[in-house]
């Protein structure tokens, strides 16, 4: 199957990065391309691209989407928590911009065997890194009834997340839980008939939650952006794109953290913890998606655009 996945917010995050000719800039999630292409085509041949993922199918398809631009991309398989060590490598010590489109990949919805997705019967995997050894199976198979409901209930923000463990421990100790169907099924019948009705797809929020356990998404993403903050030069920008409301809470509340770091008492008349700020953030509001946009992408409706420029005093 080939990598194909529509970029959220193309446009919108390409004009916030304000692209300049002979800079450098970073696609932390690299997938597809689409954000990296739009950059390369506004650099008009001058400056730099570096592409990360870490997963080897959207390595193979954005190597071929931006071959035209030779020499100006340079792509690494790793994890954007990485992305200091890789640009020092690089003999990189500061960028113009940084890019994260964060979430799953249609490419990585739509191929039934990466498990991602409740709509195929597939084995349970949901790695984003397949060189990884855990697996979505492992999680649903090892966890204590306490954990799955922590997970489910934090990550998934499902109301019925106390019942769903319960259900899952019940049906592993008859035999393992190894495919999204017999997942499904678990699920289905944790949940009350009535809101199965008119509630959506009801594995929905729980596959969500397993991914973002098994992938650490919501910890990588925490653990990375002040270091993302400090490898920009002077007016670099990171812009963001989330598909959760607890990334985008971590983004919002990072961004403003290095705006404002102060943590004197607000009775201070002077700052005297010494903080200064990095920058300031661009966007108060989230940048969503326009009408046109989630007409013709369904899966653009929770996206929101976080942009945060570093200002070096």
């Amino acid at each position: 199957m080939a990598f194909s996945h529509v970029s959220v917010l193309l446009n919108e995050t390409v004009d916030y990065l304000s692209v300049h000719s002979g800079g450098t800039y970073v696609d932390g999630t690299l997938g597809g391309g689409g954000h990296a292409e739009e950059v390369l085509k506004r650099l008009k041949g001058s400056g730099r691209l570096v592409g990360i993922d870490q997963d080897a199918a959207a390595i193979e398809a954005a190597g071929e989407r931006l071959k035209p631009f030779g020499s100006q991309v340079t792509i690494v398989r790793s994890n954007y928590h990485e992305m200091p060590e890789v640009l020092e490598d690089l003999g990189i010590e500061k960028v113009s911009g940084i890019v994260l489109d964060l979430g799953v990949s249609s490419y990585q919805l739509d191929t039934a065997e990466r498990g991602f997705t409740y709509r195929v019967d597939a084995p349970l995997d949901m790695r984003m890194d397949q060189r990884q050894d855990m697996t979505a199976r492992d999680i649903v198979n090892t966890y204590s009834e306490t954990e799955l409901f922590h997970m489910i209930r934090d990550y998934g923000e499902d109301r019925f997340a106390k019942n769903i463990a319960k259900h899952i421990v019940a049906a592993r100790a008859k035999a393992p839980i190894e495919t999204t169907f017999q997942l499904n099924d678990i699920i289905r019948a944790a949940i009350p008939a009535k809101v199965r009705a008119t509630g959506g797809h009801p594995s929905k929020r729980t596959f969500q939650a397993i991914r973002i356990e098994l992938n650490r998404e919501l910890n990588v993403l925490e653990d990375s952006l002040d270091a993302m903050i400090d490898l920009l030069e002077d007016h670099g920008r990171l812009c963001i794109i989330t598909f959760h409301s607890l990334e985008d809470r971590i983004v919002k509340t990072i961004f403003n953290r290095n705006e404002k770091p102060c943590t004197c008492p607000p009775s201070f008349p002077v700052c005297v913890c010494g903080k200064k700020s990095k920058g300031r953030v661009i966007t108060r509001k989230p940048v969503l998606p326009s009408e046109e946009e989630l007409a013709g992408n369904s899966r653009s409706g929770s996206a929101k655009l976080r942009v945060f420029e570093r200002m070096i005093i």
